[in-house]
């Protein structure tokens, strides 16, 4: 996932359950019956949803991302990799087996590799690429010695997500922007727009456990960004929190840092691929999608988002001969974690009838954190919200609920998440006009006290080394550490018997898409 859900402050708890061995387990099936029998109930269809054969297609996965190294030898999944392609083959080989029919759709993307040897040095202090920053994905190039200016001086929260921002910003600065309100893009273009000579992204605080030893001993993370279309400047993908916020500060000070970098990169084109599987039931004039990505990032990616890939495959094999009103649509995308670029190609390829039958969206992103929390997604509480269709707030209430009654029912917390704009597929479908829900378990770093009360487990990492405050596994470039060991066999369980809860609920609401 792009970029890690934030739990919101004072919204629904529900009661406290721990961990799934306080679930009762079901009748035993075996494999057999499963895919051939009609699971038309909530208690057939959860009883086919097993951790054994969920676990082995994360197997099944490690073994892809292992027999296909990258260029530094470690296990890959990412885009543009034969891992991923291969990952592709073995979904839709399960698909089709089941009975569905099957698209495998291409879609062009861009990338960028940086030529000869980046260099960012600020007041004299050298940073040291690929530990302290990033050259951003699609990146511009050029030679750039200039001021480092903080767009919206009177406002530390200013991120450059709108042009107002940038009123009174001396061209030719280095901008200055904090991640997290908005897309990448959208914060280059601005800065393009208002003359910055470079763009320097940072990382968002919220990102780091300000109570914790992350902040104290590893001073946050840099991260690698990705744009989904090429700057005409250079732009760094991005210093840690601590740095940047510091840099931010001076410049607000009236003693701006000045930058000295130097960025050459090229580009070229690729193709990448999402996988689109269809039922042969159910009315298409009100389709449910299910969605979640299949791309890795910095590996092999299993439990982002291996598991949630996991989950589609299991809900959609043990449904393919059952009946349902509405059209179910499975979809596991590519290029999530670069951009969305798969959600967002898929969704701008529809024609308005078609993107018109799309009556509600169940995005499955990460389900097998170790130290995990239940997030729920609302895009109400999406950064982007006020630039969403109104309708789709008001209609994806009903998602939000489905997940939240499931939970409760089997004693386990949950919480309504906010995202950032490029932090999971379904924000494609928000901005279409398309009502969605979603799922996630957690990543990275930190959990805090107050969720160790609500979900068992320990404070800092939500998965790599627990307990720690390092950072964990998923999203962080080097450590190659998103493998099998890095997921919970009972939390994929469960969430995966919630998500195919729901995801039946929606499949029979009769009234689902046909209310004005």
């Amino acid at each position: 996932m792009t970029t890690r859900w934030r739990e919101s402050v004072g919204l629904i708890t529900l009661c406290v359950g721990l961990a799934a061995a306080t679930i009762s387990p079901a009748r035993a099936v075996t494999d057999a019956d499963c895919r051939h029998r009609v699971n038309s109930t909530q208690e057939r269809l959860l009883a086919c949803i097993r951790r054994d054969v969920l676990w082995q297609h994360l197997v099944e996965l490690q073994k892809i991302a292992d027999a296909n190294p990258g260029a530094q030898g470690h296990a890959n999944r990412n885009i543009g990799t034969k891992g991923y392609r291969a990952s592709v083959e073995y979904v839709t080989r399960l698909m089709q087996k089941a009975g569905y029919h099957v698209q495998i759709q291409a879609y062009p993307w861009k990338r960028s590799r940086t030529v000869g040897t980046p260099q960012l040095t600020i007041d004299g202090h050298v940073y040291r690429e690929a530990t302290d920053w990033f050259v951003a994905g699609l990146s511009g190039s050029g030679q750039v010695h200039a001021a480092i200016a903080a767009p919206g001086l009177e406002s530390e929260t200013s991120t450059g997500c709108d042009s107002a921002s940038f009123h009174g910003f001396a061209r030719g600065s280095v901008a200055l922007l904090k991640r997290g309100a908005c897309d990448f893009d959208t914060q280059v273009a601005n800065a393009q727009a208002a003359g910055a000579s470079a763009v320097i992204l940072y990382n968002d605080k919220a990102d780091i456990d300000a109570n914790g030893p992350y902040r104290k001993h590893a001073r946050g993370e840099a991260f690698s960004a990705m744009l989904s279309q090429p700057a005409n400047i250079p732009v760094i993908g991005a210093l840690s929190y601590e740095d940047g916020a510091a840099l931010a500060a001076q410049s607000r000070s009236g003693n701006a840092p000045v930058a000295a970098l130097s960025v050459q990169t090229e580009l070229f084109s690729r193709k990448d691929y999402n996988v689109i599987a269809d039922s042969p039931y159910g009315d298409d004039a009100h389709t449910v999608v299910v969605e979640g990505h299949l791309d890795a990032i910095h590996g092999a990616g299993i439990l982002d988002n291996g598991s949630g890939s996991s989950t589609i495959l299991e809900i959609a094999r043990n449904l393919a001969n059952t009946p349902t009103k509405n059209h179910l649509r499975f979809i596991w995308f590519g290029g999530e974690e670069i951009g969305l670029l798969g959600s967002k190609y898929y969704v701008s390829a529809l024609s308005p009838a078609e993107l018109k039958k799309i009556a509600f969206d169940i995005d499955v992103d990460v389900t097998a954190t170790p130290n995990y929390a239940i997030l729920i997604a609302d895009p109400g509480h999406a950064h982007a919200a006020d630039k969403f269709p109104k309708k789709v707030i008001r209609d994806s209430q009903p998602g939000n609920h489905a997940f939240l009654e499931y939970f409760r029912s089997i004693g386990i917390a949950s919480r309504i998440a906010s995202f950032g704009n490029d932090g999971t597929d379904s924000i494609p479908f928000s901005f279409a006009g398309v009502p969605n829900t979603g799922i996630l378990t957690q990543q990275d770093c930190c959990k805090h006290d107050w969720e160790v009360r609500l979900w068992g487990g320990f404070t800092g990492n939500f998965e790599g080394n627990i307990p720690s405050h390092d950072g964990g596994c998923v999203d962080n470039p080097g450590r190659w550490c998103d493998n099998l060991s890095n997921n919970d066999r009972g939390v994929l369980e469960f969430v995966s018997k919630a998500t195919a809860a729901v995801v039946l609920k929606f499949a029979n609401d009769g009234g689902l898409g046909r209310k004005k």
